[in-house]
């Protein structure tokens, strides 16, 4: 009676606010899982995990204010969930009435705890303690999946009793496929459970855990304070793990970064990377890189796909569009910390684009002008994509959308450290103008439309909350983690290099605290470690194209080529434009011959030059040429005729005064 009227008293209130059903208070962006009254019994009855089920109201206030702690232990967890599950179900929603009153649900919120393979059917068993923190109800999930029996033990969940010493000394000189790892702890700590739980969802690793009351396993491991983590390498050495924190979070995350340590996924190849194609018929070599540097050369690829590829869908830019193209140029113009070369044609296409009186402008004036077709010196941007820092196990991975997320970080770093490079750009003392430059761009030029809708959803949410330089730097950090999150175990996720919380402890061990058993970030440690990380002298120049064409007279007919990777545009993979959309100057022609066949798009040889674009062919430049030279003779010709008549007139009228 008491749901009932409960029930009836929700969808009541609904009604009094305009409202046909309560507020959500969990969607499916949320790492919960989201039951009803169909999903329910399938779910957690005889299932090959344990579940955690918070029954909720979405009326109910204090299921409201405790939404937030139930969103950060499920998203703490979500790799625990070959053990167990976090789920909730709404009971103030109509159709679980029903289900709610079946589990006997009389007060919320009411949390059950379901067993794995249990075939009786049983209603799960309520928690009825009062601390409902975080960390207390992590570990009585480990206390509960411990509670199961061999029978009943969920599927894929290692051991988590800890090991005798004869059990991990036998390890000592042995080689075996994969690290293994030792959590030596006391015996009411959590934190080797935990690890165990984290490490889950990868392969390449085993991790167990023992106690220090075991004195002969602490000394010949020579461990003297705990906890510890000791590491057994394939090749047979071993040694004590170095963290910086003995905190959980530090050994999960030192585990989960291990070299050939991978999350778990139906890929073909978890093995070192092999040269792959690099969509010209070459084989792309792979690059030793260190991944506490930015890498030019990754800068300069994404600039090159930007400009030459992706732009190229679009014929014309007019409008709207032409407007964003100007902005996104003024800023990178301003702000880009590159070569010369480089800035100095960033900087002769933005004077040109904003002098030019044309309401539009035809994509084939910019790429003329990209590709220097006037020979001006010191103007150039390599047509080479060399990928490092951003470079992929294969070319389908990683590599543009990548250098993307570089580029802007690295761009707000610039704002934030150069706050006069903007002035008189019409973006000065704005906080946001790198941010909305790039939403923009995204929004407008970015192939993938479904990344682009994604990033538009997360501006609408908090952008307009940004109100500094060192803000707008933040907020894009924790949008790209937040992306991260979203994308982890995807299909996009590129197996060497998985989708992680960055910086991760190894780069930046100060950006990451724990406050009452959870992970926190001390954002002002992060701040100060992207100013560093995208500043300037951090930029390696390593990889990067030295070769520059030497200056000459405007290239009339030559085919230039254009590097355009196979793979469609995705957040996670190389760009490519559709075959419908790829501009008539971009076509696979084999004009070269057998030793250029494998050059990739090539442009199309004209028998006339577009100049900038504004349709001058090779015949008129010639004529201008002719009737240039026509012209000087004519006046040579006239100076000359005037000048000997001059004379002539002055000796005939010359009269001697005596």
């Amino acid at each position: 009676m008491a749901v009932a009227f409960c029930v009836k008293i929700s969808i009541l209130m609904g009604l009094l606010f305009g409202q046909g059903q309560p507020a959500r208070l969990y969607t499916e962006e949320d790492p919960v899982v989201i039951l009803s009254s169909d999903s329910l019994k399938q779910s957690v009855f005889n299932s090959s995990s344990a579940w955690l089920l918070q029954f909720y109201s979405s009326w109910c206030g204090h299921c409201i204010q405790y939404s937030p702690t139930w969103k950060a232990l499920a998203g703490d967890v979500k790799d625990w969930a070959q053990a167990i599950r976090v789920g909730v179900l709404d009971c103030a929603h109509e159709k679980n009435f029903d289900i709610c009153k079946e589990f006997g649900i009389h007060f919320y919120p009411t949390f059950r705890y379901f067993k794995a393979r249990d075939s009786t059917n049983d209603l799960g068993k309520t928690y009825r303690g009062a601390d409902r923190e975080l960390q207390t109800v992590r570990q009585l999930m480990v206390n509960f999946i411990q509670n199961h029996t061999r029978q009943n033990w969920p599927v894929g969940c290692p051991p988590l009793d800890p090991f005798r010493s004869e059990d991990i000394l036998s390890l000592m000189e042995k080689k075996t496929e994969l690290y293994t790892a030792v959590i030596v702890e006391d015996g009411d700590s959590y934190i080797g459970r935990e690890v165990i739980l984290d490490l889950m969802p990868y392969e390449g690793i085993a991790v167990k855990r023992a106690l220090s009351s075991d004195k002969l396993l602490m000394e010949k491991l020579g461990i003297s304070s705990v906890p510890s983590a000791y590491l057994f390498h394939p090749n047979g050495t071993h040694t004590v793990m170095n963290v910086q924190k003995r905190l959980r979070f530090f050994f999960s995350s030192f585990l989960k970064l291990l070299p050939g340590v991978h999350r778990k996924q139906s890929t073909s190849s978890l093995q070192r990377p092999q040269p792959a194609n690099n969509g010209q018929g070459t084989q792309v070599e792979w690059k030793e890189f260190e991944k506490s540097k930015v890498y030019m050369a990754d800068l300069e690829s994404g600039l090159h796909y930007l400009l030459r590829v992706e732009l190229a869908t679009h014929k014309t830019l007019e409008g709207e569009e032409l407007k964003i193209f100007k902005d996104f140029i003024t800023v990178v113009a301003k702000l880009f910390p590159g070569r010369q070369s480089v800035v100095k044609l960033l900087e002769t296409l933005l004077e040109w684009l904003v002098s030019l009186p044309l309401e539009k402008i035809p994509y084939d004036a910019i790429l003329d002008l990209v590709n220097n077709r006037m020979r001006i010196s010191g103007l150039y941007l390599s047509e080479q994509v060399q990928w490092v820092g951003c470079q992929g196990s294969s070319v389908a991975l990683r590599g543009y959308p990548c250098s993307l997320w570089t580029l802007f970080h690295v761009l707000t770093v610039q704002a934030a450290n150069r706050p006069d490079a903007l002035a008189n750009t019409g973006f000065e003392d704005d906080p946001l103008a790198v941010l909305q430059t790039m939403r923009r761009y995204i929004g407008t030029f970015f192939g993938c439309q479904e990344c682009g809708k994604h990033f538009e959803e997360m501006a609408q949410e908090s952008l307009n909350q940004v109100k500094s330089v060192d803000e707008a730097l933040l907020w894009l950090w924790r949008k790209h983690n937040q992306v991260n999150a979203r994308l982890t175990g995807s299909m996009s996720e590129d197996p060497m290099f998985p989708k992680t919380q960055w910086p991760t402890p190894d780069l930046c061990p100060t950006c990451h605290e724990e406050q009452e058993g959870l992970h926190v970030w001390d954002e002002q440690m992060v701040l100060a470690f992207l100013k560093q990380h995208y500043g300037a002298s951090n930029i390696s120049p390593k990889y990067s194209s030295s070769s520059q064409p030497e200056p000459g007279p405007p290239a009339l007919d030559k085919p230039k080529a254009i590097t355009k990777p196979k793979s469609k545009v995705h957040l996670n993979q190389n760009p490519k434009p559709s075959p419908e959309n790829v501009p008539k100057h971009q076509k696979r022609t084999g004009i070269n011959g057998p030793e250029e066949k494998h050059s990739g798009v090539q442009i199309e040889a004209r028998p006339g030059m577009t100049f900038l674009g504004l349709g001058f062919s090779s015949v008129d430049m010639s004529l201008c040429v002719l009737l240039y030279a026509l012209s000087c003779v004519f006046l040579m010709f006239m100076f000359f005729f005037f000048r000997f008549r001059s004379k002539r007139w002055k000796g005939r009228n010359y009269r001697p005064y005596v």
